[in-house]
Formats: structure tokens, C-alpha cells, sequence
């Protein structure tokens, strides 16, 4: 018996590519976002909802969720307050390695932020 597959999100379409950048970005999509997850009961019924879901899911994805990947070196070990070891690096994510922001954003701050709107064409 075949095991079933899902569908993928992202492939780059080149078959010497390995596929395990894009099945842990598929993992990662499946795990944050219900609409996309299996067994799931949603109030996503739509395609808006499923659009509104995967927005929330990117921006927490590059603004709020510290990358291990990204971590910036210390340029002195950070004693902790307790039992540990000292911290040896900084928390990153991806908007801070692109220099969009500075600083880890709390899913507060996401939802708090107002977006200016977009500039209008000149003929509407």
C-alpha cells in the first residue's frame, strides 16, 4: 500500500533539487495554519479565510519566531540568572537578517500594527 502524500506548497520544479527545504516549509505551514492541517475543523470556508490565515502565519513566521539558524553571535557570553550556561547568542528572525525590523516582535505588536495605507493609481 501507498503511504499518501500531500500536496506540496513550494517546489522549486528541478529534480535534482532535494526536496527538504520545501517539505520543511510544507511541515511548517501544516502545523501553523488549520486551514492547510488534515482533520481539522476550521471557520476557514473559503478562499479569503485560507488567505488570511497563511498572512497571519507569514508574518509571525518572519517577525515574531526566533530562527536558531539566524541566532547573532555575542561579542561577550551573557551571564543567566540562575543554572545555564551563559547566552552566547542573540535570538534573530528572518525580518531582522533582512534588516526590517530590530527586535523580535510579540504576536501583540503584530496585531497592534497599523499598515499605512497603499498609494492609489491616479485614474480612480
Amino acid at each position: 500500500m501507498r503511504r499518501k502524500s500531500h500536496a506540496p506548497f513550494w517546489s522549486s520544479g528541478r529534480r535534482s533539487d532535494p526536496p527538504i527545504d520545501c517539505n520543511r516549509a510544507n511541515l511548517a505551514i501544516r502545523q501553523h495554519v488549520a486551514a492547510v492541517g488534515r482533520r481539522v475543523s476550521t471557520l476557514c470556508k473559503g478562499e479569503e479565510g485560507l488567505r488570511q490565515q497563511l498572512a497571519l502565519h507569514h508574518v509571525y513566521y518572519n517577525f515574531c519566531l526566533p530562527h536558531a539558524s539566524l541566532r547573532q553571535p555575542l561579542a561577550q557570553p551573557k551571564p543567566t540568572k540562575g543554572i545555564g550556561s551563559a547566552k552566547t547568542g542573540r535570538p534573530c528572525t528572518p525580518a531582522m537578517a533582512a534588516g526590517l525590523t530590530n527586535h523580535v516582535w510579540t504576536l501583540r505588536e503584530v496585531l497592534l500594527f497599523r499598515v499605512p495605507p497603499w498609494p492609489q493609481p491616479a485614474g480612480v
